[in-house]
């Protein structure tokens, strides 16, 4: 059985630990509100520029001057998979649900006897990934100094996928996230970025107005600088989702380990308080007997 001393510290070193909890708790509850007020106002300018692309999609439909970025390369045996994550934990599943999706996704694509390149965003997924796939991780982008995401961030992982794209590097490019639905609810997401996928959108849209759109310049100019532009756009907006999730599973977790700290000191307060009291009781009984002995 642990001594007094031994509990007196045990209880000291737990409240210090739930100090530490309590103030990443509401470190975390007021970078939720920002980073949620970032996600949810790139939501809409996301999806309208997939709906913007298939409009412009439709006029070239029938025609041969696709861009590549759009069509693809007209295969898919190779996949390029950019994992989203945090860069740091203490965020409960957050992390680990991102990657489990990848990993099944990973392993369905490995069983039809595709080849699997993976670029990592975020620590964490490199650190889980790693240990299953990490010969099929060719590169991995470090955020870990980026104290807000900006538009500039995800421009330069777009332009390291379309890199990879023109050099053949891969045939399809799939997007992992996990989007924010409440401070409690994240959702692990896959998106195709290349090659562009219009339908939903399309289908969206359709019936709208009708009406008939002529470009200036020609349809496949304007696609050429709309697609690595929208790719951008959905991997800021991916990054966005993730801040914004990250927060609110970590303000979670921190609130579950605060109350598990005071759960946890009571315990030990009770334990403590009922070992003295015996001790007293003991003392008391002996200096009594030894009284009575004179």
């Amino acid at each position: 059985m642990a001594s007094l001393k031994d509990l007196r510290n045990r209880i000291a070193s737990v409240k210090a630990t739930q100090k530490i909890t309590k103030a990443m708790q509401m470190v975390a509850a007021a970078k939720l509100r920002r980073a949620q007020e970032a996600a949810e106002a790139a939501r809409p300018y996301s999806e309208r520029m997939a709906t913007v692309l298939a409009n412009v999609t439709r006029t070239i439909s029938a025609g041969s001057d696709v861009p590549a970025l759009m069509g693809g390369t007209g295969k898919d045996a190779v996949h390029l998979l950019v994992v989203c994550t945090a860069e740091r934990g203490l965020c409960g599943g957050f992390n680990s649900q991102i990657a489990r999706l990848a990993r099944d996704h990973v392993r369905h694509l490995l069983a039809e006897g595709k080849t699997v390149k993976i670029l990592c965003v975020g620590k964490k997924g490199f650190d889980i990934l790693r240990r299953d796939f990490g010969a099929m991780i060719i590169d991995r982008v470090d955020l870990r100094e980026v104290k807000q995401i900006g538009f500039a961030n995800a421009d330069a992982i777009a332009q390291k996928v379309i890199g990879l794209f023109n050099a053949g590097e891969f045939d399809v490019c799939t997007l992992f996230y996990s989007q924010f639905k409440s401070v409690i609810s994240q959702i692990p997401t896959a998106h195709q970025l290349i090659p562009l996928k219009t339908e939903a959108a399309a289908e969206e849209d359709a019936g709208t107005d009708g009406a008939i759109y002529e470009y200036e310049p020609d349809a496949s100019e304007i696609l050429g600088d709309l697609i690595p532009r929208n790719i951008a756009v959905q991997i800021f907006h991916a990054l966005l989702e993730n801040a914004a999730g990250e927060m609110g599973a970590k303000m979670t977790a921190m609130d579950n380990a605060t109350r598990n700290a005071g759960d946890m000191i009571n315990r030990l307060s009770i334990t403590y308080n009922r070992q003295r009291q015996a001790q007293i009781t003991k003392e008391l009984i002996e200096i009594i007997s030894g009284a009575e002995a004179l």
